[in-house]
């Protein structure tokens, strides 16, 4: 965060919480003249502080409400099977996030589901046959206690 200033993370801070907000709004909220505003969201875009823009949808409401954490094992740790890993997973539109991690398991999964009879499909034709993959141990989620993303700045 080196390269922000106070203004900086006021801007990141309003859009983390509105993404809608236009460019005018945001200025008085800052309390900076609307082409001030213009100059620095560039800066922030182009210098990638700012990756993008989307709506959050209700998972629920759209007939995914299953979230499923998944530790997945490989067989071996090669950066070959990694590279091969990771191609793979970023084909599956079920898999939201996926992180390499230090520990007792190579990777941590999280996807989204219809419900279990389509996780357990998933499960089986997707993820057990991934590059590399030995073994998987599956956490359904019960309860979302909290998923804003904000990062705290």
């Amino acid at each position: 965060m080196s390269g922000l200033d106070r203004i900086d993370r006021r801007i990141l801070n309003e859009l983390q919480r509105d993404g809608r907000v236009t460019n005018s709004e945001l200025a008085q909220r800052i309390g900076l003249a609307p082409t001030s505003m213009s100059d620095r969201m560039r800066r922030l875009q182009t210098h990638g502080y700012i990756k993008g823009f989307r709506a959050v949808l209700d998972a629920e409401q759209i007939g995914l409400g299953l979230l499923v954490l998944v530790e997945v094992s490989l067989d071996k740790t090669t950066p070959d099977i990694f590279e091969k890993f990771a191609a793979a997973v970023r084909k599956q539109p079920e898999i939201l996030e996926c992180h390499m991690v230090a520990g007792g398991f190579d990777y941590l999964v999280k996807a989204r589901l219809a419900d279990m009879g389509r996780y357990r499909t998933f499960l089986g034709e997707v993820l057990l046959s991934l590059p590399g993959v030995r073994e998987t141990r599956s956490y359904p989620v019960i309860e979302e206690v909290k998923d804003d993303g904000i990062l705290p700045l």
